[in-house]
């Protein structure tokens, strides 16, 4: 890491802007979004993502602001021209140990050092200093005022680079342990999923207590371009069909009701001059459950009554519940999932053949020892 960088991404994070950091630094705007690059690539953290032609910073992004100011604030301080000529953090570390050691020569053996690359260093340090920085003599080296300065300054900044690399460190250290779980998105806290999925994480903590399990909960499209990209180990899965280049277990099967409000239910003579007269929830087309209600309607109306319909795409299950309770919609939900949420919801089961599966799905090879292993904690209920 460089003392540029850390000044560059600092202006970055203030100005919300790679182009006006760009601007206000006189640098090219490629270079400005390297040096956030590799600042993210440092710290283990991305800062800014991209929305539309500008940017937004993360949360991590925002809370380590400060830290990053605090470091820009000291190296502006410390270097002339900060922004524009820069100095490794190695070579402000190094300076700081010759200090220490009293000489270049016993700083070097401690860092393990050829003692000319280590000369050279200070040298190059004292060019963007602007003045000396140590005193040598036949007794050693000593600090020069100036060095003292810098001295002082360096000792600052190490306490911060410290802060955020030990994040770093802590955050990598975690991701490596961590194991990733996938799921699609429970209908509710009491729904079948969401007691899954809270007794597979209580249930590893026991058996793996030094391996966290992380669990997102996503639409079935999000969690197979995640399988594949490699953001999951294993995920939960309401698909039909799953890609032959997964290993899958079926965990159970979720039967499917048409769900409106009691009175509109028992007010219908003709399911399909129902499901064509009200207003339809769905979840979009990312998620399995979404291509359930599809193949049903597909297999309960004709053409012409297709062309009715009413879809009204929400991916959110509490949205859905409040649009069927509150505004005469109907939609299409697992069926224990519905007596759970509410009770007064009224329900038409659709049958065996619209069940809609939950199938633990993993990559083979190096994944296959996940899935395993909870399909192993699951069976073990």
């Amino acid at each position: 890491m460089d003392s540029a960088t850390l000044v560059i991404a600092q202006r970055v994070l203030a100005a919300r802007s790679i182009r006006g950091a760009a601007r206000d630094l006189k640098r090219a705007p490629g270079s400005v979004a390297a040096a956030m690059a590799r600042l993210e690539a440092e710290i283990s953290v991305t800062l800014a993502e991209r929305a539309g032609t500008g940017m937004v910073l993360t949360l991590e992004a925002q809370r380590l602001a400060p830290e990053i100011e605090k470091a820009a604030a000291i190296i502006t301080e410390m270097l002339p021209e900060a922004g524009r000529r820069t100095v490794s953090l190695d070579a402000l570390w190094r300076f700081a140990e010759v200090v220490e050691a009293g000489s270049v020569r016993k700083a070097a053996q401690r860092l393990d050092l050829g003692q000319p690359q280590l000369t050279r260093q200070l040298a190059a340090l004292e060019g963007v200093v602007g003045a000396p920085l140590l005193e040598r003599g036949t007794a050693g080296s000593r600090p020069t005022a100036e060095g003292e300065r810098v001295l002082a300054l360096v000792h600052e900044l190490e306490a911060v680079w410290a802060r955020l690399s030990r994040a770093a460190t802590d955050r990598f250290r975690k991701s490596a342990a961590t194991v990733r779980l996938g799921s699609v998105i429970p209908l509710g806290y009491e729904s079948e999923l969401a007691r899954l999925l809270a007794d597979l994480t209580a249930r590893w903590l026991k058996a793996r207590p030094r391996q966290p399990l992380f669990v997102s909960s996503t639409t079935a499209e999000e969690l197979l371009s995640g399988l594949k990209g490699g953001r999951f180990d294993a995920a939960m899965l309401d698909v039909e069909t799953v890609p032959p280049e997964y290993e899958a277990r079926l965990i159970y099967w979720s039967p499917l009701a048409l769900v409106g409000t009691q009175a509109a239910l028992e007010s219908a003579g003709d399911l399909g001059a129902l499901l064509t007269s009200m207003p339809i929830a769905v979840p979009s087309p990312k998620s399995g459950l979404r291509q359930a209600v599809t193949r049903y309607l597909d297999a309960t109306l004709g053409e012409a009554q297709r062309e009715k319909l009413t879809l009204i795409e929400i991916d959110s299950i509490p949205v859905i519940v409040n649009l069927i309770l509150h505004h005469g919609f109907l939609s299409v939900l697992p069926e224990a999932s519905v007596s759970n949420i509410r009770g007064d919801l009224g329900r038409v089961p659709l049958g065996e053949e619209h069940a809609l599966p939950l199938r633990l799905v993993w990559p083979p090879g190096g994944g296959r020892s996940v899935g395993e292993m909870m399909l192993a904690l699951m069976d073990g209920a």
